[in-house]
């Protein structure tokens, strides 16, 4: 229960940035390109499409253009994603750079990762080592087998480690 209230303490306490983080995101994703779209329509239509004779045959009013320039946009659009994310290069390229970039491919991520996972391949493969050379296992060396073994325990069950360290230490 303890480590429950923790968390809703940390959660508390930094609230303020978890909010902002959910408005950059809602304004990001979704708000600015509802605008952007209606940006899009009203210009087109009102500075290129109104002003061009032809066009009024098959664009007689804002909301039969937004129609089937939807109709037809979305599909197209869609498959233009789909060729960029699968098919092309660019996608691939920008992934490669994103990867390379990333610290975390190098070395250990903090957490988990850094506290059971590391030592658990590590001790494995030392016990591994000392199994086929006939070696004895010290009482330290099972120390820390049983001190890993707790920490996957909890895990497991659904728990998390005790308070993380900080990325700035």
């Amino acid at each position: 229960m303890a480590g429950l209230q923790k968390e809703y303490y940390k959660m508390k306490k930094n609230l303020p940035f978890r909010a902002w983080f959910y408005f950059r995101t809602g304004l990001s994703q979704y708000f600015s390109f509802v605008i952007a779209l209606g940006n899009m329509f009203t210009i087109t239509y009102y500075l290129l499409i109104e002003n061009i004779s032809f066009f009024d045959t098959i664009f007689p009013s804002f909301s039969s253009y937004v129609i089937i320039s939807s109709i037809i946009g979305i599909p197209s659009l869609t498959v233009i994603g789909f060729i960029h994310m699968k098919k092309s290069h660019a996608y691939k390229s920008e992934a490669d750079i994103i990867h390379e970039s990333l610290p975390y491919n190098y070395k250990l991520m903090p957490g988990i990762h850094k506290e059971c996972l590391a030592p658990l391949y590590l001790e494995l493969l030392r016990l591994g080592k000392k199994s086929l050379t006939d070696e004895k296992i010290s009482d330290e060396e099972i120390k820390e087998i049983e001190a890993l073994e707790i920490k996957l325990e909890m895990l497991s069950k659904g728990g998390s480690l005790p308070e993380p360290k900080k990325f700035d230490e």
